[in-house]
């Protein structure tokens, strides 16, 4: 790979982490205008096995989404962003890893700990999320909504 090339795939990765950084950001104001805007259209949104968990189209996931409204106060850190470019630099998978923080009317919290599937794509010079999955890999005891499971590879046979 040419040098032009490697600080061309530098900077659509970082406008990707950007992209889900941007995710977390507004999903804690709950600015949900500026987050439907960064998915596609007809993006393809699965938080979990039930059906309210899952949203086809932006406008969807926006109506979707203000069940997050439950909550008082939210906090997504995110972390762990791996992602690799097609060759075609139009699209890109992206994995990243989630620790919510949750405040209940009430003041009780919730947090849970997950994990983001991503293929992004790009829509004129922005990229925007195409498809989101996203897993469960933990939570503690006062986590009570159902998020799709993450399931861990089989251990290795004895010996």
């Amino acid at each position: 790979m040419d040098i032009e090339q490697y600080v061309l795939d530098l900077r659509d990765k970082q406008a990707i982490t950007e992209l889900l950084f941007a995710y977390c950001a507004y999903l804690d104001r709950m600015d949900l205008d500026a987050l439907a805007s960064l998915f596609t259209d007809d993006c393809h949104v699965d938080y979990g096995p039930e059906e309210h968990m899952r949203s086809s189209g932006s406008q969807q996931l926006r109506r979707d989404l203000t069940r997050m409204w439950r909550w008082k106060r939210t906090s997504h850190h995110l972390s762990n962003v791996m992602i690799s470019l097609d060759g075609d630099n139009r699209h890109a998978d992206a994995l990243s890893y989630v620790i919510a923080w949750h405040e209940r009317p009430d003041g009780s919290t919730a947090t849970m700990l997950g994990r983001y599937q991503d293929r992004v794509v790009r829509v004129g010079e922005q990229w925007r999320i195409a498809q989101r999955r996203q897993e469960l890999t933990g939570n503690d005891a006062s986590f009570d909504v159902r998020i799709n499971p993450f399931v861990r590879l089989d251990p290795p046979e004895p010996q």
